[in-house]
């Protein structure tokens, strides 16, 4: 029973929606929002989250850096203690560190990747405030695509259209699939827990009430992947564990069947697309002598040819729907899937057709086919960046070791800046990024480190100027996505914990000392940016055909919805209806099977149509001699990447303190472990360690290892140190997957396991860094 004095304040994640429950001004709980029928799990984590230890207190300056500036040892990064300081010490050094840059190496030095997914709000963004503000001082060199999806924001403009504003705004709804999808083939499952998550707030978590109204009306579900919980199991779904990687090679050997029994639709083929008859030789074996028949497949996946065969018939005689996972492409030569997804569907002919087709994301992130019209909510203007560069997200290493260096992306040819000054807010890398070792040397590159951050994340404690940041708990806010209906009034329900200050404020502090507070604030106070952009929300919406109360109703009444569309999408239904009239945004208006831009930018990685390639690290590669297993480093399930670690939820799924592994009985058994061990997770670029959890669920040569355990190096500071955590990034390879997309490869990773000799060193991920006092 809720005690009379808890008050009740809404707020939104991108993991869900909430009421706060504050007593006597602090947090003790969380609630679910009544209107979501499958809340995600993560959501009570924030309670500890937020009063933890590994809070930033106040603001503070590497001690090194401190004393003599930017010519001091960058080697002690990540290992020196930190002395606290004065907001205005830390503001009046962070702005003559960023005034220096600029006018001695120009702004192109100053590096404002700031990736990550910050929070929910519109306007206490911290990556939209820190772009906003480092293009009042003239630009910076930029990142631009995302680690999820940056393969396929790549190549899918080339073959059918724009990644986001076709493949995921359009996306076949899930109503429409549940109604007519009668065989959903989900390459890389359909994970129930990636589908918590939704970038800008989640009202309501819609992926499973849709695939239980799919199973009751007669669809059947078949999983390709190596983990067997990458399906609901009340799905009953077949379970096709394929090595990792073999997903071209199995499509390839779908596609083979279908033309040798002449199930492929070739109406559709010639009406629909370009350049079949330049993939079909090679499908056939007219180019190279090797047919990519299912017995081909077989070899390369571990499945039954039989199977193959079986299944492919199955697709051309039902409406089939293909979906692609997002991590499907975060692999070596991760555009291939897409294309051959695509390829696939275009030859069952089903495209455009009610729960027929294909689509990449389902349970990638909630929106991804939910029945809404997407729109472009207000948000804070972030100006225009002079400065040209910007490298593939997934670059960044390669872009701090290298100035000057040369590199291929999407058909141009361009040169890494010489960077002397990061700026990084709302994220940490050491999550995302693939080999920490290789990050933690680029970062000894710059001559300077800012970070913004709320918790001592690694990013955190490699940096030389830290300002504490709050919480969305911690102020007032305005949630409004595009994939979903529900806006929420987000309201401060708790004072800034310790020190911390909004984003808003540490960079108005800073510009102020720069001279230009004025052109990043215009003026307005954040509360006055909230009643701005809440004017240009009501606009919006009745340019849309629905209305928006006033602010301070929306604030009394804490949410609001939007109208749900007249009919569901059908991913290109349209372009079906009449492709002369609705041509897609491709060369030839048509979905490409082959593609005449691509194979003229000569890629050795990505040629003009799909085809299978070996994965650099694989089960079928000769490094498997050595490393015999393949991680899966997939999306946690306890947690956003790698935010609210330190929280409660996260924290009671480790086994031994530390991130779970989990391994195949027949595998562990090899290795002679026991459940709860900790095992030392190894190749050649690095080690961790990691608790053990024994099941079938992984098949025979995986081990799955969940990304956004917190870097916890034993050596801080030193490369090649081991992880005391289960960080899997210090095993994957900083590869980008071609020379098209240069997105991130995390899955394409051999690793050896063993148990742990004598006494594992304690897990230190959330212990506060030194600091001293002055």
């Amino acid at each position: 029973m809720m005690d009379a004095r808890t008050k009740l304040t809404p707020f939104s994640t991108h993991w869900g929606t909430y009421l706060a429950e504050v007593e006597s001004g602090r947090l003790v709980g969380v609630r679910d929002f009544a209107g979501d029928p499958d809340p995600a799990v993560i959501g009570p984590g924030i309670v500890e989250a937020v009063y933890h230890p590994a809070r930033i207190a106040g603001p503070v300056v590497r001690k090194g850096f401190l004393e003599e500036g930017h010519a001091c040892d960058r080697s002690t990064r990540g290992a020196e203690p930190f002395v606290a300081v004065s907001w205005e010490e830390a503001t009046e050094l962070a702005a003559a560190e960023l005034d220096r840059v600029r006018k001695a190496h120009g702004n192109r030095a100053i590096f404002g990747g700031s990736y990550g997914w910050a929070s929910a709000g519109r306007f206490h963004h911290a990556q939209s405030q820190l772009h906003r503000f480092l293009n009042c001082i003239g630009g910076y060199t930029a990142s631009i695509d995302t680690y999820s999806h940056a393969a396929a924001h790549a190549i899918m403009p080339h073959i059918v259209g724009d990644f986001h504003d076709l493949i995921c705004n359009q996306a076949t709804a899930w109503p429409v699939i549940s109604e007519h999808t009668r065989l959903l083939v989900m390459l890389g499952g359909l994970p129930r827990k990636n589908a918590q998550v939704n970038a800008s707030g989640v009202g309501r978590h819609i992926m499973a009430e849709a695939l239980r109204a799919a199973k009751q009306n007669g669809c059947d579900f078949v999983s390709v992947s190596p983990l067997r919980s990458d399906a609901m199991p009340e799905l009953g779904a077949e379970w096709l564990a394929a090595r990792p990687g073999s997903d071209t090679a199995l499509m390839l050997g779908l596609a083979h069947t279908l033309v040798a029994e002449d199930l492929h639709d070739r109406q559709f083929l010639t009406r629909y697309t370009t350049g079949y008859d330049r993939f079909e030789p090679y499908l056939m074996g007219v180019l190279d002598g090797q047919p990519k028949d299912a017995d081909w497949a077989a070899r390369l996946t571990g499945l039954e040819a039989g199977t193959i065969r079986g299944l492919a018939r199955r697709m051309a005689h039902t409406r089939t729907m293909i979906t692609l996972t997002w991590s499907l492409q975060r692999a070596d030569h991760g555009e291939q899937p897409l294309w051959m997804a695509v390829t696939l569907a275009a030859m069952l002919g089903q495209i455009g057709l009610p729960g027929g087709g294909f689509g990449i994301g389902y349970s990638s992130a909630n929106g991804v086919g939910y029945p809404v019209t997407p729109m472009r909510w207000p948000s804070l203007a972030q100006w225009i960046n002079p400065v040209e560069d910007a490298i593939p997200v997934a670059r960044i290493s390669d872009l701090l070791l290298n100035p000057g260096g040369t590199y291929d992306f999407d058909g141009g040819a361009h040169v890494y800046p010489d960077i002397r000054l990061v700026y990084w807010a709302g994220g940490n890398p050491f999550h995302h990024h693939q080999d920490i070792n290789r990050l933690v040397a680029a970062l000894r590159r710059p001559e300077t480190i800012i970070v913004n951050e709320i918790w001592w994340t690694p990013m955190a404690r490699h940096a030389d100027i830290v300002f504490p940041a709050t919480t969305m708990l911690e102020r007032d806010d305005l949630s409004m996505c595009r994939w979903d209906p529900l806006l929420v009034a987000m309201q401060q329900a708790i004072p800034p914990v310790g020190g911390a200050r909004h984003d808003y404020d540490v960079l108005t502090g800073i510009a102020r000392a720069l001279g230009i507070e004025e052109a990043f604030t215009e003026g307005r106070t954040g509360e006055e940016w909230l009643e701005r952009m809440w004017t240009s929300a009501q606009t919006r919406a009745e340019q849309a055909g629905f209305s928006l109360p006033e602010l301070a109703a929306f604030r009394e009444q804490g949410m609001a919805d939007r109208p749900s569309p007249a009919r569901p999408s059908i991913l290109l239904e349209n372009f079906r209806a009449d492709p002369i009239a609705h041509p897609l945004t491709t060369p030839s208006g048509r979905i490409e099977i082959f593609s005449e831009r691509i194979a003229g930018f000569g890629y050795q990685a990505c040629s003009g149509h799909p085809r299978w390639m070996p994965p650099y690290e694989w089960l079928g590669a000769e490094a498997a001699n050595r490393f015999p297993l393949h991680l899966i480093s997939n999306q946690p399930r306890t947690r956003l990447h790698s935010q609210l670690d330190c929280g409660s939820v996260s924290q009671a799924s480790k086994v031994a303190g530390r991130e779970p592994i989990t391994i195949h009985p027949d595998d562990a058994a090899r290795r002679r472990l026991q459940p709860g061990d900790v095992v030392r997770v190894f190749n050649d670029r690095g080690a961790c360690l990691a608790g053990v959890i024994i099941s079938d669920d992984v098949m025979r040569g995986v081990v799955q290892l969940a990304t956004g355990a917190w870097y916890d190096p034993e050596t801080p500071g030193e490369i090649g140190s081991l992880c005391k955590h289960g960080n899997p990034n210090v095993l994957t390879r900083d590869k980008g997957t071609s020379e098209l997309g240069q997105g991130p490869t995390a899955h394409s990773c051999l690793v050896e396991v063993e148990k742990f000799a004598g006494t594992p060193p304690p897990v230190t991920a959330f212990d506060p860094p030194e600091i001293e006092e002055r």
